[in-house]
């Protein structure tokens, strides 16, 4: 029997990053779900703070090279990637020195939110799934992680949802409680209306806050995954309004058995 594929993609994963929820989850989880016999591929940005010659990052040249448009602007795509060795697992970068080349993941030096993060979330999800392409790769399970990447469900279930790399894809969104105050730039979901996704599809960015995208990403997924022990409250409440599946909370010793059985769960 052919091994079932999680594609990982996570804001934050350490030891590329400091240590936080996401970036502890998102460094055990693969790990655990490839030891539990599935086959995996984890993806993240090459934000500018992390050493790429301590963490060992080369440029992948052969998926490397593609532009990607984002607001009538090209935007080249470059891809690296490292190995944890005592995980014995692999881990792929976007890159573009437009959006990940400063020194800071989200907030500049002073604490203020970069003004094009929706663009910079716009390019990471859609360089993902362009590089998954480029490796012929086809999940079953797609689990994100992180705010980040919550435009990933959109485009899965719009435009790429004909593509046969990911058409029978199932889609699971983690929640944390990772919000942010700000609002995102006011014409997001103008520079959202690519291949398949429709003006009516954004309407819920016509506020561009942190509520409402992960409202977006909950709406495209197939399965929700609460991360952390409190979540922002408008968020569970709409969570409890939909008809998909729920996993509830998990702590450290619990989680990975918990979200392989909910993999499987979905699957069905």
């Amino acid at each position: 029997m052919e091994k079932k594929k999680v594609l990982f993609i996570s804001q934050e994963i350490t030891p590329y990053l400091p240590e936080s929820e996401i970036a502890n989850i998102g460094r055990a989880l693969p790990q655990g779900i490839q030891e539990r016999g599935k086959e995996i591929r984890t993806f993240m940005p090459r934000f500018g703070s992390i050493n790429e010659r301590r963490n060992q990052l080369h440029e992948v040249i052969r998926l490397s090279g593609m532009n990607l448009i984002i607001d009538d602007t090209d935007h080249p795509l470059i891809i690296k990637v490292a190995s944890i060795q005592a995980a014995r697992m692999q881990v792929y970068f976007i890159d573009n020195e437009d959006y990940f080349q400063r020194k800071f993941v989200l907030q500049d030096k002073n604490g203020a939110f970069f003004k094009d993060n929706d663009e910079r979330a716009i390019f990471f999800a859609r360089g993902v799934l362009e590089t998954v392409q480029k490796l012929r790769w086809s999940p079953d399970i797609i689990h994100c992680h992180g705010w980040f990447t919550a435009l990933v469900p959109l485009y899965i279930k719009k435009s790429f949802k004909d593509n046969p790399l990911f058409s029978d894809a199932k889609m699971v969104y983690s929640v944390y409680q990772d919000g942010f105050d700000k609002e995102l730039d006011k014409n997001f979901k103008n520079k959202l209306l690519y291949d398949g996704i429709t003006k009516k599809d954004v309407d819920i960015l016509n506020l561009p806050s942190f509520d409402n995208l992960t409202k977006l990403a909950i709406d495209h997924s197939d399965g929700i995954i609460v991360g952390s022990p409190q979540i922002n409250k408008e968020v569970e409440e709409y969570i409890q309004t939909k008809s998909l599946k729920v996993l509830p909370y998990k702590n450290e010793e619990e989680y990975i058995d918990a979200c392989a059985a909910f993999y499987d769960e979905i699957l069905t």
